[in-house]
């Protein structure tokens, strides 16, 4: 359905992707903890980030911005919103580059795009410490278009960025609640419908959890539950692909 593209969704944000003679990671979350959060699928092994050319970071929380897994891929080109540069530099991060216009790597295009999403790395209620603007990314070759929300809301202006080959849309979080600038899995149905995607992946669900709640039965269905939400939601407008932390996204029909 999708050719020329390799597609794995590693958990949470993080999405490996194989096109046009390079890998692309989504905001890598590849360790076993990521600050007070545990991963309650199995672990990843080194065959996730090899080879990566290119890092694609949406917004600096810590749950995408996470300093441990970019110290994995060191060699790679790490993108990064416009104002984070600098904070990554000084902690060791090397081949940063702010994302203040299209980037071209070989045959492989990347825009930002806007996200209605907190851009403080603390959070939305904070004033001092790392800020950088929350975006989305379009990464596109002369045959494909990928859209790759990061974590946002719905905002005046998404039906301008489709139609779209393959949109990796977030259906949900870590935690019991969402805070604003989230997409529910109704939301973010609403989202496909605007940008229209040939293929709809759910993600930013289903990888990590506070220990203490992790097991708990109402836990276990929002780990489990928002992305079969989104399917049904969307309906018959686009193809859903729900694909299990650290599986391969079935892409072309059939598989």
């Amino acid at each position: 359905m999708v050719d020329g593209l390799g597609m794995r969704f590693l958990g949470h944000s993080t999405v490996r992707m194989e096109i046009a003679g390079r890998v692309v990671l989504t905001d890598p979350v590849l360790t076993p903890r990521v600050g007070p959060l545990t991963r309650v699928v199995p672990p990843l092994g080194p065959d996730a980030w090899a080879d990566v050319d290119i890092v694609l970071i949406s917004h600096i929380h810590g749950d995408h911005l996470h300093l441990p897994s970019l110290r994995l891929v060191p060699d790679a080109r790490v993108v990064v919103p416009l104002g984070a540069g600098e904070w990554l530099r000084r902690r060791g991060v090397r081949n940063v580059e702010e994302l203040t216009g299209p980037i071209v790597d070989g045959d492989l295009r990347i825009t930002a795009t806007h996200a209605d999403h907190s851009g403080h790395r603390w959070g939305p209620r904070l004033t001092h410490g790392p800020q950088a603007v929350a975006v989305g990314h379009l990464v596109e070759t002369a045959d494909v278009r990928i859209y790759a929300a990061g974590d946002t809301d719905l905002f005046d202006g998404m039906a301008d960025l489709g139609p779209v080959d393959v949109a990796l849309l977030p259906v949900w979080g870590w935690g019991m609640t969402l805070g604003p600038g989230h997409l529910t899995p109704v939301r973010a149905a609403e989202a496909v419908a605007r940008v229209r995607p040939r293929v709809a992946v759910p993600v930013h669900w289903g990888t990590l959890a506070l220990p203490g709640i992790a097991w708990t039965r109402r836990m276990r269905r929002l780990l489990a539950d928002p992305p079969w939400e989104f399917a049904r939601a969307v309906g018959s407008g686009s193809d859903v692909r729900v694909t299990a932390p650290g599986a391969e996204v079935r892409l072309r029909q059939g598989t």
